[in-house]
């Protein structure tokens, strides 16, 4: 997302689609690992969720090693 008169934005937002609602979201001027962590983070305070099939694209941060460790720590399965 681009404003008009200043930087971009990069949103990064989970929904529960049984509910349909967002149950985390960050909005930030980078698009780097932080955002994709700081969203998991806020949503696993949140809920406390297992089970979870979490659909993501392909960018590097879904697709890191260190992303990868986290989603295995929770047992939860990724769809791209």
């Amino acid at each position: 997302m681009k404003f008009p008169s200043g930087p971009k934005a990069y949103l990064s937002a989970i929904l529960d689609l049984g509910k349909g609602t967002i149950v985390s979201h960050v909005l930030v001027h980078s698009n780097n690992n932080k955002l994709v962590f700081d969203t998991y983070h806020q949503a696993i305070e949140k809920t406390q969720a297992t089970h979870v099939l979490l659909h993501s694209g392909r960018c590097y941060q879904y697709i890191s090693p260190s992303f990868q460790r986290l989603l295995k720590q929770r047992q939860f399965v990724q769809s791209m």
